[in-house]
């Protein structure tokens, strides 16, 4: 029977100590951590940003969501991460939890769309939910993630009195970093349609204005059309223009829904 191989427990022994190496078992000697800019973050919301989020949810307004999208623009954000398992499997009939991995926490509605959460602050996320990890981000690179993840929409301090959603419009101005403004009064929409009805003789003047009930963001187009069309015809009309207008990507990424209303033109 061959004797058991003796191990040296001397201080000149060479041990492995486990956090020599990182999960991937590669050396952490002569590493840097580049910063992340939030050495110094208490964690704490920003009180302007939650009065606009409180006067958007009490009243929606164009003007109230530009002031709202300029606090969030500026804004740090916290975006929840949980906990996840994983690799589970059944052992004697019961559930056996292999573990669990962090991960950023989406929300889907009835209809199948899917939402992004995020906090202004450390108290907010505590009462939506105590469990999860606050991970700080900017505003573009947190409506990036909402993006990646497939979410059209981002939650603002979801379960406070002043939650308010923001719309893809303005999700997609944050992830490319430009200042949202409503649609009806963004030059590049307003060119947009412009050069959509441009060759219609029958239009002989348009508008913008944003679309009701308020708070929906969608953008109304105003037609003032020559006298004598019918049903058809206008119909037929609308549906041209809004078939140029979705071909324009830039355009679908700044109007969140548009309608048409009709009025006779000036003599």
């Amino acid at each position: 029977m061959s004797n058991a191989p003796d191990h040296d427990h001397g201080p000149a022994a060479s041990r492995s100590l486990p956090w020599e190496g990182d999960s991937h078992g590669f050396s952490w000697h002569g590493r840097e951590l580049s910063a992340s800019g939030f050495e110094t973050d208490t964690g704490q919301g920003d009180e302007q940003l939650r009065a606009a989020a409180r006067a958007v949810a009490n009243d929606p307004t164009p003007e109230h969501e530009q002031a709202l999208m300029e606090r969030v623009t500026a804004a740090r954000w916290l975006v929840p991460i949980v906990a996840v398992p994983v690799d589970t499997e059944i052992h004697e009939g019961m559930r056996v939890e292999g573990h669990a991995e962090m991960a950023a926490v989406t929300l889907t509605s009835p209809h199948g769309d899917s939402a992004l959460p995020v906090f202004s602050g450390v108290d907010a996320l505590a009462v939506w939910d105590p469990q999860a990890r606050p991970v700080p981000m900017t505003a573009d690179r947190a409506a990036q993630a909402a993006v990646s993840e497939g979410c059209a929409t981002m939650l603002l301090d979801l379960g406070s009195p002043y939650a308010v959603a923001l719309r893809p419009s303005m999700v997609w101005a944050l992830a490319s970093a430009r200042p949202w403004v409503p649609s009806h009064l963004d030059d590049f929409v307003g060119t947009s349609v412009a050069r959509a009805i441009a060759d219609e003789e029958i239009v002989h003047q348009h508008r913008l204005g944003p679309a009701r009930p308020v708070g929906s963001g969608g953008l109304q187009i105003t037609l003032g059309l020559v006298a004598g069309l019918t049903h058809d015809d206008v119909a037929a009309l609308a549906t041209r223009i809004g078939e140029r207008l979705a071909t324009d990507g830039e355009f679908r990424a700044r109007v969140d829904a548009v309608s048409f209303t009709i009025e006779a033109a000036d003599d």
